[in-house]
């Protein structure tokens, strides 16, 4: 059931060398959001801060295993190195079981991939949409370039089975990662620009470096595997809490037990920490700022295509964006009919995707096109000057995981 769509080649970002105090002036009229809560990146204070926390971020070679014709470069753009493009990320949440995350999930050999979100930032920097991709899909898995030069064989399976045959068989997160990156890329026609994995214990830390997580809890939840025991109403959750929340799939109050439902709470969860990011004074408050890099930096391992600095001119430039333009959803999907435990995309996926490949709103509507803020070169705290962008109405209430919501809708019900 491979979903093709013509999308055109871009050019990938020349490298080049940066002074490391050029580099610290970029960082400093950087801002400290990036988009989702997996991704917070913004200002350091000093050069040598800024090493440091740069020096944290692991990173895979895994260009080289996607694609097969190197392809043109342009001059970067000092505070968006991807200014005037659309831009993709791939969004992994890894189940490895060892070290730390051996004492958060239990010890267990080898990686998986627990989470896949892809994560769109429009061209005008209007607009972030984060479609979730259920694992339990049914799809085309290509040949995949391991990093020992070997290659796969195709087959159709499961979506996470892609992360797994390139960790089994390439021994690497650059495998793994780089055969999801091209499993979404052949089923979805939607180019993939960068990627991101986040482990167990780098999520938690995120977590308790915003100092919890204020989420709406609307019935009591009890799930032993997720080590999870929350009681209904408004509360923050820490980083363990938040991490059983989005794990659990089996006990009292969590659903019916699969995957999609989770994908609900994590979403709801991810949009939970986006609003503590945007309500947080991050931009003046650097203790709190260097917390939570170092945090973000410390268990992500991203592509060598995307550096901190990068992040940060990226994420700078969509400062301007509102609740209302932050879109979770899920891809469209149905009961696969060889076994009703596993899900195939229906045909509103390929419309979600084709939107997506053509950076287009998910809800087929026009939005204004806005250049980029036109005050990209000034420091932390200056007053923006940049076009507001349009913020569509909230509705009632969403659920999370089934349909589409912004933050500024409602998932959840709380009388406390």
């Amino acid at each position: 059931m491979t979903v093709r769509h013509a999308t055109p080649e871009r050019p990938r970002t020349a490298r080049h060398s940066r002074h490391a105090t050029h580099a610290t002036r970029r960082v400093l009229r950087g801002t400290a959001i990036a988009a989702t809560a997996l991704l917070a990146f913004g200002v350091g204070s000093a050069a040598a801060t800024y090493a440091r926390i740069n020096g944290n971020v692991n990173q895979a070679d895994i260009g080289s295993l996607v694609e097969d014709d190197p392809r043109p470069t342009k001059a970067a753009n000092p505070d968006d190195p991807n200014a005037g493009k659309d831009v993709n990320i791939l969004l992994l949440g890894s189940d490895q079981r060892d070290g730390e995350n051996a004492d958060i999930g239990g010890s267990f050999g080898g990686m998986r991939s627990d989470t896949t979100i892809v994560l769109h930032i429009s061209a005008d920097r209007s607009r972030v949409e984060a479609i979730s991709i259920p694992r339990d899909s049914m799809v085309d898995v290509p040949s995949c370039t391991l990093s020992d030069g070997k290659k796969t064989n195709a087959y159709f399976g499961m979506f996470n089975s892609a992360f797994a045959t390139g960790w089994d068989q390439g021994g690497d997160i650059a495998s793994a990662v780089g055969c999801t990156w091209k499993t979404v890329e052949k089923n979805t026609g939607v180019h993939i620009d960068h990627s991101v994995v986040v482990d167990f214990a780098g999520f938690e830390k995120m977590v308790d470096a915003l100092g919890g997580v204020p989420i709406c809890i609307p019935n009591e939840m009890i799930s032993k595997k997720a080590k999870l025991h929350l009681q209904p109403g408004n509360q923050t959750l820490n980083g363990t809490e938040a991490l059983g929340f989005a794990r659990a799939r089996t006990g009292t109050g969590v659903g019916d037990g699969s995957d999609t439902n989770r994908i609900g709470r994590q979403q709801q969860l991810i949009a939970a920490m986006v609003q503590a990011i945007l309500h947080k004074n991050v931009l003046t408050d650097v203790g709190d700022l260097l917390g939570l890099l170092g945090a973000a930096t410390s268990s992500v391992t991203t592509d060598k295509g995307l550096s901190l600095t990068d992040m940060a001119g990226l994420a700078y430039t969509m400062r301007d964006i509102r609740g209302g333009n932050i879109t979770f959803m899920t891809i469209p999907w149905g009961a696969y009919p060889a076994d009703h435990n596993r899900v195939q995309w229906t045909a509103e996926a390929a419309t979600v995707w084709d939107r997506l490949a053509k950076d287009k709103p998910l809800d087929g509507e026009t939005t204004p096109t806005s250049k980029p803020s036109a005050t990209s070169n000034a420091t932390p705290g200056a007053t923006s000057t940049s076009t507001p962008k349009a913020t569509p109405k909230p509705t009632e209430s969403k659920q999370a995981g089934r349909e589409a919501f912004s933050l500024d809708d409602s998932t959840a019900s709380c009388s406390a």
